[in-house]
């Protein structure tokens, strides 16, 4: 989450800032070695490969923001944030896909450091692979999911991502609804805000906005990466040699990198993507397959799509865009008084994709197979099902009921829509999985969708459709 920032290290020089300026800052990047010893490592392709990492810490943040933005408890010593960055070998293009933290891993055998005790290939959650081995293990662990080669790893903690966002004067964050979370204070309403630090690292770090959970919270940093990039290539950040020093300094102070990676490598990438805007970039997250895969002493996993993933890492290898890259779509014009309605069976427009909501489905009634029905309509509207449909403990019911917790309060209307007539129940502390009990009434579910379409085969968006207009 705090990773928006380092991206736009690539793009920052590329405004004809001194040579002098940029190499001087480069004894402020702490050095690591994470391709030491390394073996057997995937084939290098077109492009570079840049895995970028954010870890939790805040030993810099005063108590008076930790307490304003709810910064508080211990550091996990993991990575909180994982980004592939993938840079054109033409240097006209950035793709960057997300790789949830959650997702199931299976880390390579290695041997702990401190210890010199040996461990064989075991399963962990990826975040864990950096608790267990550090920047290394981290980089042979992705490069073995994805069979891509990365070239250069680039570390940053959260403690500099405030006064980075106010060095360059805020960001601007459009909303299409109210966006409000306990756990990290955010509270905005829809519309469009010019986001602080503080305020901004609230927008990145919430996860109980809506029912997506981790996975709204990458869209969510995504969006906020694209609208970086808008505002330092739109603002003369790139041609001031002050401003670019003052943020640089200010991310620099706690990034670390591979040795090859220093200033004059991130100059080299900017110096020839002059171009570059946020149509220049396009976003997505890894495929995902099952939502809550178990794993025994590990608890529940993210597991990949196989197949799609497998070619959407492909694309990256070959060095082919991820979604098509067009200009943004003209205002549309009135409509003609013969022009056709839209397609019944194009969905209802609703705030909350399906595609982030999360639904276990159970069987009220004594009719076999309802529950399964019931799942698989829901399932091919876009909502996460569970997939496994359960009976419920009343075989009696006449009305289909969802009970939900009250803080995904607006995803619940996408489920609502989808199941009229249905009955809502608020449960506190439910989580984002809601409860759908079929019952006598259910007849069928009515496509939804939302407003805004990813691209491609993998909701691909560029980075012009997701910054303010």
């Amino acid at each position: 989450m705090r990773l928006a920032t380092t991206l736009s290290v690539l793009v920052l020089g590329a405004g004809g800032v001194g040579h002098a300026v940029v190499t001087s800052l480069d004894g402020g990047i702490g050095r690591v070695d994470p391709f030491r010893d390394m073996k057997n490592r995937p084939q290098g392709s077109r492009g570079t490969n840049i895995l970028l990492v954010g870890t939790d810490g805040r030993d810099r943040i005063t108590p008076e923001e930790k307490q304003k933005y709810r910064l508080g408890g211990a550091p996990c010593h993991c990575t909180d944030t994982i980004m592939m960055v993938h840079v054109s070998a033409e240097r006209d293009r950035v793709s960057v896909v997300s790789l949830p933290r959650d997702s199931y891993a299976e880390v390579p055998e290695h041997t702990d450091e401190a210890t010199g005790e040996k461990h064989p290939r075991h399963p962990v959650k990826l975040n864990a692979a950096y608790a267990e081995g550090g920047p290394s293990l981290t980089v042979r662990t992705v490069e073995s999911m994805t069979g891509l080669k990365i070239d250069h790893y680039l570390e940053v903690d959260f403690t500099s991502f405030m006064k980075t966002v106010d060095v360059v004067g805020g960001v601007q964050i459009c909303t299409a609804r109210p966006m409000k979370d306990s756990y990290t204070g955010l509270d905005l309403g829809a519309g469009t805000h010019q986001l602080n630090g503080g305020e901004a690292l609230q927008y990145v770090r919430s996860r109980h906005t809506d029912g997506s959970s981790d996975l709204g919270r990458m869209q969510r940093q995504q969006r906020f990466l694209a609208a970086l990039i808008e505002k330092a290539t739109s603002n003369g950040v790139l041609l001031n040699p002050v401003k670019f020093r003052e943020v640089a300094s200010s991310l620099l102070s706690s990034v670390r990198a591979d040795e090859g990676f220093g200033m004059e490598e991130m100059l080299s990438f900017t110096a020839a993507m002059k171009n570059f805007t946020p149509s220049s970039s396009d976003f997505t997250t890894v495929p995902l397959g099952q939502l809550a895969f178990p794993v025994k002493g590990i608890g529940s996993t993210v597991k990949w799509d196989e197949a799609k993933a497998k070619k959407l890492f492909q694309l990256l290898h070959d060095d082919k865009p991820l979604a098509p890259h067009s200009p943004p779509k003209p205002a549309a014009p009135p409509a003609a008084k013969d022009a056709k309605p839209p397609r019944k069976d194009a969905g209802a427009v609703v705030e909350v994709a399906p595609e982030q909501i999360r639904v276990q489905v159970y069987n009220g009634t004594r009719t076999d197979g309802l529950g399964r029905r019931v799942d698989d309509a829901l399932h091919a509207t876009g909502f996460r099902t569970t997939r496994s449909p359960r009976t419920s403990a009343n075989l009696d019911m006449h009305r289909t009921l969802i009970e939900y917790d009250p803080r995904w309060d607006h995803s619940v209307k996408s489920l609502a829509l989808a199941l009229p007539g249905s009955e809502l129940r608020a449960v506190k502390g439910l989580g984002p999985t809601m409860k759908v009990t079929a019952g006598a009434d259910f007849k069928d579910v009515v496509p939804v969708r939302a407003e805004e379409q990813p691209q491609g085969d993998f909701g691909t968006v560029t980075g012009d459709r997701v910054v303010c207009p």
